[in-house]
């Protein structure tokens, strides 16, 4: 039961890594753990300095995947070192809330299209690139998104129909991949996380300690439960599982009327 994952020895393309509480960089060290070779992706040069530090020896390329021709790039040098990938995790996002928060209506338009280009198409992009890369029987492609779109957070804003974007390019990516390859497509959606990116989300902090007592245990979901979701995605283990959404978050979905957070008095 030590190689219970099967994942030994098996390269896997990481992007998104930015520091010790990156989504990211907890799915690298549970995979490390597993067996598997994590290479990772990050955004620029600066960011490959500091990742090198806190991921060992192991591999750190660089891609600016708003830019095709880095993609590009990155293909041909990870296909020397790799000649075939087991997985890749997306694990990339980025609003630009330098203006403040703003009505939903009033969403600039440049900044919703950069969400969408770096949050959502990205995915796309990677996908396409490293189609001949993937192993075509075993491979898998998981990408990070958010419990639900449906609720109306007035604080996250736009990237909530951005990450809605990137749950139905799941299913479709699968779908078109398999005319051609056994590669699956999911999506790991948990709760809010503390993550170095939710903090420059306006007013995270509030939101986050309320999805906290939401929960059914009233403690947040952990950054290491849904990279060990990831980790189990990527797996041989769930290769029944193809173009779906697994939400991690603790219960909260079922428990917004929890007697409690009704009937709760502020101090």
């Amino acid at each position: 039961m030590s190689d219970f994952l099967k994942l030994t020895g098996k390269p896997i393309l990481i992007f998104g890594v930015a520091n010790r509480k990156s989504v990211a960089f907890h799915v690298g060290q549970t995979l490390a753990e597993a067996g598997a070779q994590p290479v990772y992706v990050v955004r620029s040069e600066a960011r490959r300095a500091t990742v090198s530090k806190i991921v060992g020896s192991a591999p750190v390329f660089v891609c600016d995947v708003e830019q095709q021709e880095q993609i590009d790039q990155l293909r041909e040098a990870v296909s020397q070192q790799f000649p075939v990938i087991h997985g890749i995790v997306h694990s990339i996002a980025f609003a630009d809330y330098s203006a403040g928060w703003l009505p939903f209506h009033q969403t600039p338009r440049a900044a919703f299209l950069q969400a969408v280009d770096i949050s959502c198409y990205s995915l796309m992009a990677l996908a396409n690139a490293f189609q001949k890369s993937l192993d075509p029987t075993q491979g898998s492609v998981v990408t990070i998104s958010i419990s639900t779109t449906r609720m109306a957070a007035e604080n996250y804003g736009y990237m909530a129909p951005v990450k809605a974007a990137l749950d139905s390019a799941v299913c479709f990516l699968a779908k078109s991949f398999s005319k051609f390859s056994k590669v699956r497509f999911n999506a790991v959606c948990p709760g809010l996380l503390k993550t170095s990116a939710s903090a420059g989300i306006p007013g995270y902090v509030d939101s986050y300690l309320y999805a906290e007592q939401a929960t059914l245990r009233k403690e947040a979901v952990q950054t290491q439960e849904a990279a060990d979701v990831v980790a189990f995605l990527l797996s041989p283990r769930s290769s029944g599982i193809n173009a779906q959404g697994l939400v991690v978050d603790a219960g909260m979905s079922i428990n917004y009327f929890d007697d409690g957070l009704i009937h709760r008095t502020e101090p």
